[in-house]
């Protein structure tokens, strides 16, 4: 009996040891890591490079996918086909979330979403409108239109035969710029899974497969580690300033620093100020749908300021600088995308604060070339002084603002009377008796 208890306590200490192994080999087991990144703004470049930097990061870290929370309005075409090229090619799972309620994939949003190895939205959401924008500004005409419009056409369509979504949905969404919501989106084979959350959608993910560069995987998302990450500071700057409302701000600034260092020479915190906003406002433009016409209007309407102060228009000059500054403000950004153009919000203010900033320094940049000179000779016209000694036709001193001068007068003038400074002739001051 104490032979059989003795086995039996082998036996429970064995089963102890064996269980206590498996669950730590069970909860030393690697879970799968998934970095997640939001993008929350238009497509721009800088958006651009924080999409293919964080796919590249993913993929040096061993992570074994990337989840992009996106909500946008659209952007630029060159910058999305950017962003489509490098989920397409990316060595890691790339699934694009459209997040949270209320969050839209609009314009190049479409392309961005459908290019995803996994394709999810929130209930709520809503994605189209992918007709191409212009980059360069203006109006395209008829022929120009339709070769822009069928690239885009077969571009998105190339995409989503590629990933096996709706194609003439995705043609329907350039052409006619439709949008739906996102249960219609499942329906009709735009995206794969629609999810209230991250969870939700990790969890629907697991068991699918996708097909990368180097052949097909199956995603394993159960009891995923989520790590998320931010974007770095230059390109938060970048991002910002690309904005542009941030963009036309910058740009005004720096006008209007500029013409007040031009204006007053030597107070160099405008000019500073002014070329800093320049520089940066220029590196917008160049990634933005600029109107030169609006830039000429702009620059336009400087130019009539200046002019105000060279010419006496009595405010007509002024009044044609403000219009121009309100039309160039209205053509800056020629973009049939609220995005990408500068809200009223915004323009109407500025242009209101601009305006009364460039005609109260044209009035006292006026108002000081029409006052009084108080310094050289011309402070000497109409001054009044006393005669020091006789004053005759050819000789005489006067006490003038402190100061002896010699001087004439047409009729003798004892010393020590008054007298007023009627011209200037090299040094010699012309006078006559005050009576």
């Amino acid at each position: 009996m104490k032979r059989i208890k003795r086995y039996a306590s082998l036996l429970s200490i064995a089963c102890c040891l064996l269980f206590g192994a498996y669950g730590m080999a069970a909860g030393s087991e690697k879970r799968p890591l998934f970095d997640v990144i939001t993008v929350n703004a238009v497509i721009t470049p800088p958006i651009a490079e924080y999409i293919l930097q964080s796919i590249q990061d993913s993929a040096a870290s061993s992570a074994d996918g990337l989840i992009i929370l996106l909500d946008t309005p659209g952007g630029l075409d060159t910058s999305m086909r950017d962003i489509a090229k490098g989920i397409l090619n990316a060595p890691l799972p790339v699934a694009v979330f459209v997040h949270p309620s209320g969050a839209r994939a609009a314009s190049a949003g479409v392309i961005i979403t459908i290019s995803a190895h996994i394709a999810a939205m929130s209930p709520g959401t809503n994605i189209g409108a992918a007709h191409p924008v212009k980059v360069s500004g203006g109006e395209m005409d008829k022929t120009m239109n339709e070769k822009v419009e069928n690239d885009a056409v077969a571009y998105v369509k190339s995409i989503a035969n590629q990933r096996g979504r709706n194609e003439t949905w995705v043609a329907q969404s350039v052409l006619k710029s439709e949008s739906i919501t996102a249960e219609e989106a499942l329906k009709l084979g735009v995206i794969d899974i629609v999810a209230t959350n991250i969870d939700e959608l990790l969890q629907q993910m697991d068991g699918r497969r996708v097909v990368l560069p180097k052949g097909e995987v199956t995603l394993e998302t159960k009891n995923a580690e989520i790590r998320e990450k931010e974007m770095g500071l230059r390109l938060k700057i970048l991002s910002v300033i690309s904005n542009p409302n941030i963009a036309y701000l910058l740009f005004l600034a720096g006008i209007a620093g500029l013409y007040f260092e031009f204006s007053n020479p030597g107070a160099i915190l405008p000019g500073v100020v002014g070329g800093i906003s320049l520089i940066l406002a220029f590196f917008a433009l160049q990634t933005l749908p600029v109107s030169y016409a609006g830039v000429l209007l702009i620059l336009f309407a400087v130019i009539l300021f200046i002019a105000e102060i060279k010419i006496m228009s009595y405010g007509l000059l002024t009044v044609g600088g403000v219009i121009s500054l309100f039309m160039g403000s209205l053509l800056l950004f020629d973009s049939p995308e609220p995005a990408l153009r500068v809200s009223l919000q915004v323009l109407l203010p500025t242009v209101i604060t601009l305006s009364l900033f460039f005609i109260a320094v044209t009035r006292l940049i006026v108002k000081a070339q029409l006052s009084k000179k108080l310094t050289g000779k011309e402070e000497l016209d109409d001054a009044v002084g006393v005669s020091v000694t006789d004053i005759s036709p050819v000789s005489g001193t006067i006490s003038v603002k402190g100061e002896y001068w010699r001087a004439v007068s047409d009729k003798n003038i004892a010393a020590n009377r008054s007298v007023r400074v009627k011209g200037i002739e090299g040094l010699t001051l012309r006078v006559e008796e005050i009576n």
